[in-house]
């Protein structure tokens, strides 16, 4: 089944954000028929989400409907006065709960076969029923009766106007995850009561956007974050659950319905970056799923934060299908990929599949900087995206020639693509040639080992990346960045998780400060008050990434067809090594 993403059921103030889907009007139906169409098609079951956005309007222009006069918080740091809502009056409650019931009947009118109810992750359902965001005292704020009724109403209303024998569903947050926000205990006394009014079943996850690593959980967070809250509703209900977020792989999918704790999965992210997860699953191949590592890089980041079109790290054809399909080359070519990391290995993969000769050269183990991206245990989705990787060049047949290609190994080919990655970048301060003092990756790999107090100088992704796990260790960690901040260009849900993980891990974070010089037990940062000196056993080197352009250089000067991709071109994020090393192999 296919549930359509939450489309806007008034032209009031349901609406969220650019593009977003509306079944707020009948002039919509005729085209959500042409998509439930399509659905049905394909073979699957078409059912569609409806809801308003309440609070959590990332247009922030007025109206902003809300139960109580309380904004969100994000949007409240970027539009100020603008962000606080207009608290609801019981009149226009109502006319909300039967737009509800109206956009049911579009979606059954327009052929999805299935309606779900948006009740969580902060939007206007939750807005009442959470005493973080409801602080009503008439018939709908206070009591937690009272903070259930528009649910209570809504499906009523739908019901009503779907009839007895339309499958309704809805989403629900097991919790909001705020500090006084509604518990699971909360959702389940809301769960029985929506049974006995005729949900047919329950669609869990947790969350809202201010809680955003709860409901769209990055890597930091652990997997099938909020699988315990979908077990808990079961428990309590005689409906079927569906069990939702971070459910990444089919061995995680296989133990939830295995162990009963929920009757079904839900599948967001994870259908981007391999549409095909399910067919492949049941077939038997869960090795040719490119796994999702839930970076948000390409869907939450640009989507919320950057008004961008959605696509996928790992999966660069999502919202360009049709342009960047992979079809035989009308001239197959002999092709050298000289580099085995993540963009070496997917534009080796794309040429072969065009039917192109490809040789890949590799020095060490396949992965490139994979490896040292995925050493600490808060960063482990990148170990399947590396095994699948690895999988598809072993079952294509690609040869893989373990050596530092030069140029004149590569005469005989016809094209090179150039996916030498990248290097640390140096620091030239006084003391930096000392033993205690070595890079971020050299810790990673293991090639050098920090001992002591360290100081970790960089407060960018890998720089921040690496003096958590240095400090959730054992070690005593100061993080030393020269720009304001630290995590600059990191996804937003990432800063949130690294933020919590850094405060847990009592780290001390130094910004304004720039290295002067290493002792042997202590360096000396430049801050806006002076030097300040901090103490350090060991000096772990994070200032960048320098792309090795070398060999492309040699090449192109002896006149060869050469190529960059990855970090050669530029020193990115997987995202950049997948759409950079995937949109070039399509053209070749």
């Amino acid at each position: 089944m296919i549930i359509v993403e939450y489309a806007y059921v008034d032209d009031i103030g349901a609406k969220s954000a650019h593009c977003h889907l509306g079944i707020s009007d009948n002039e919509h139906i005729p085209g959500l028929t042409w998509l439930a169409e399509n659905i049905k098609e394909q073979g699957a079951v078409p059912a569609i989400q409806i809801e308003h956005c309440g609070r959590q309007k990332f247009l922030g222009t007025q109206p902003i409907c809300a139960p109580s006069a309380i904004p969100w918080p994000m949007l409240w740091e970027k539009y100020g006065v603008q962000a606080v809502p207009r608290e609801l009056t019981i009149e226009e409650i109502q006319d909300i709960v039967h737009a509800f019931g109206d956009a049911a009947l579009r979606a059954k009118t327009a052929g999805f076969e299935l309606v779900e109810i948006h009740g969580a992750h902060g939007y206007l359902l939750t807005n009442f029923f959470s005493p973080c965001t409801n602080h009503r005292t008439d018939l709908y704020g206070g009591s937690l009766e009272n903070r259930m009724r528009i649910y209570v109403e809504i499906v009523r209303d739908v019901r009503k106007k779907v009839g007895p024998d339309f499958p309704v569903t809805i989403r629900l947050s097991g919790t909001d995850y705020e500090p006084d926000g509604f518990t699971i205990d909360d959702t389940i006394a809301l769960a029985k009561v929506l049974e006995k009014e005729g949900i047919d079943a329950f669609h869990i996850s947790g969350g809202d956007h201010n809680t955003m690593i709860h409901q769209v959980s990055p890597m930091a967070i652990e997997v099938c974050h909020n699988v315990w809250a979908a077990e808990a509703v079961k428990k309590a209900v005689h409906v079927p659950v569906i069990a939702s977020g971070s459910i990444t792989l089919p061995e995680y999918a296989e133990d939830i319905i295995a162990s009963g704790k929920g009757d079904f999965v839900g599948l967001g992210r994870p259908l981007w970056a391999d549409p095909e997860w399910p067919k492949k699953a049941e077939e038997g191949h869960p090795e040719d799923i490119r796994p999702c590592i839930r970076c948000n890089e390409g869907c939450l980041e640009r989507t919320f934060f950057q008004y961008k079109a959605i696509t996928c790290a790992v999966n660069p054809t999502i919202s360009r299908e049709g342009e960047l399909e992979i079809e035989p080359a009308a001239e197959p070519k002999k092709i050298a990929v000289v580099g085995g990391g993540p963009a070496g290995m997917e534009a080796a993969r794309v040429c072969r599949l065009r039917g192109h000769d490809v040789t890949l050269f590799e020095e060490k183990e396949l992965g490139g900087l994979l490896h040292e991206a995925s050493v600490p245990e808060f960063k482990a989705d990148i170990r399947p995206l590396m095994k699948y990787q690895i999988c598809q060049i072993e079952k294509l047949g690609i040869p893989v020639v373990k050596k530092r290609a030069q140029a004149e190994d590569l005469k005989d080919f016809d094209a090179v693509i150039c996916a030498t990655g990248s290097a640390p970048a140096e620091l030239h301060v006084p003391g930096a040639e000392q033993a205690h003092v070595m890079s971020a990756l050299e810790v990673l790999n293991g090639s050098k080992k920090a001992e002591g107090t360290v100081a970790v100088i960089g407060g960018g992704l890998i720089g921040t990346e690496t003096a958590i796990w240095l400090a959730e260790q054992g070690h005593g960690v100061s993080l030393v960045e020269m720009l304001p901040e630290i995590m600059n260009g990191v996804a937003a849900t990432d800063c949130m998780a690294y933020q919590e993980r850094i405060a847990g891990a009592g780290m001390a974070v130094y910004t304004d400060a720039r290295l002067e010089k290493i002792g042997e037990k202590e360096i000396t940062v430049k801050m806006r008050k002076g030097e300040r000196s901090i103490p350090a056993d060991t000096v772990v080197i994070a200032v960048g990434l320098k792309a090795r352009q070398s060999l492309y250089e040699e090449l192109l000067a002896d006149g060869k067809k050469a190529y960059l991709i990855g970090d050669a071109v530029k020193p990115g994020k997987i995202f950049d090594a997948f759409h950079t090393a995937y949109k070039l192999a399509v053209k070749i």
